[in-house]
């Protein structure tokens, strides 16, 4: 097991760099290290100018270095200009260049200045992941055991009207992408001339014009703001689990293992409770992981839609505002959070199926 989780780490250590190099040189080209150049500088810049910031500011030289600086394990880039004021990657501001760093990259910490939120990107993205934690938390919670129990019951009873029921609003849930269906719950309960909160209103059943909140804030979180967004990601994943969930219900009721238990005279609540529904589980389990990194893009769409400033909203105001440092901090992020949930689906997989801890 030892064995298995070193390469499993190995592997994922390598991917890492390979990813994070790939986002670096995309977000490190000359067309968006000259639109940085007259956003932080002039408009009117001009093309000499532009290429002097370019190298004034760290941004020359080999794509290979520039990386090996950001990850800190490079020296940081220093420019002496004409007056003899050194300036630095590792030298912060009024600081004596001698006493600074050799070293200053993700790895020691510093992940860079955020030119959209002016402070650091660390602290900046800690906040955000926190409000994202929150609405991903909530989203869990609902979408897991709702897509079991779905899953479940459609599977125990293949081809009965329970299970084509279940199956199409699996199927139609799925198909529905979440700013279609974000856009459709904001109309039916928080939209004060449309659905139903003009009725609820009417008849005296509301306080508000609206059921629910058609905006939420990750410092005001409330049942009534936070319904929306979290219905909005979690319909789409349920669909999703509660057909992996059939499909690995039924497979395993139709066992030998299963009959026997059967012929045996044992209920069939307690063959599915007792035998069924452990094997059952392995594969949704692998699919229930997987969600997480989905999230990260789920909550993209919603947190802009609704105007939830979490980690989503973060990455979009950093692609729209070419902050380089935020959008490299958030692309570390993004690929952690694959990595890491990978390695835990792997292990439990591990766990839950014996025949591969035995192989």
């Amino acid at each position: 097991m030892l064995i298995f989780i070193a390469r499993r780490l190995g592997i994922m250590v390598l991917t890492a760099f390979v990813l994070t190099f790939v986002v670096f040189f995309l977000t490190n080209l000359q067309p968006n290290l000259e639109k940085l150049a007259r956003q932080e500088g002039s408009v009117r810049m001009s093309d000499e100018s532009v290429l002097a910031w370019i190298e004034q500011n760290g941004h020359s030289g080999s794509v290979f270095s520039r990386y090996g600086e950001w990850l800190g394990l490079v020296p940081g880039w220093t420019y002496t200009d004409e007056k003899g004021v050194t300036r630095g990657r590792c030298i912060e501001v009024r600081q004596d260049p001698a006493d600074a760093p050799r070293y200053c990259g993700i790895l020691q910490g510093d992940w860079g200045y955020s030119t959209f939120f002016r402070k650091d990107v660390l602290p900046s993205l800690t906040d955000k992941l926190a409000a994202t934690g929150w609405l991903m938390m909530w989203v869990m919670i609902v979408m897991v055991p709702s897509a079991l129990i779905i899953g479940v019951v459609a599977g125990m009873r293949e081809g009965s009207r329970t299970d084509r029921v279940l199956s199409t609003f699996s199927i139609a849930s799925t198909a529905t992408p979440e700013y279609v269906s974000g856009v459709i719950l904001v109309a039916l309960f928080a939209s004060p001339v449309t659905g139903l909160s003009p009725m609820l209103a009417e008849w005296g059943w509301i306080d508000g014009r609206t059921l629910f909140q058609g905006a939420a804030s990750p410092d005001r979180i409330t049942f009534w703001s936070f319904t929306l967004p979290v219905l909005t990601i979690a319909l789409y994943g349920i669909g999703y689990i509660a057909r992996m969930t059939r499909a690995s219900m039924t497979e395993v009721m139709t066992a030998q293992y299963i009959r026997t238990a059967r012929l045996k005279g044992v209920s069939f609540n307690q063959v599915v409770m007792r035998h069924a529904l452990r094997n059952a589980l392995i594969a949704p389990f692998t699919v229930i992981m997987l969600q997480f990194p989905w999230l990260l893009n789920g909550v993209v769409i919603v947190e802009t839609l609704f105007n939830y400033k979490g980690f989503g909203w973060t990455l979009v105001q950093a692609a729209g505002n070419n902050d380089i440092n935020l959008l490299l901090g958030c692309s570390v992020v993004a690929v952690f959070v694959v990595l890491v949930t990978q390695l835990i689906s792997d292990i439990g997989y591990v766990f839950l199926n014996p025949r591969i801890r035995i192989s």
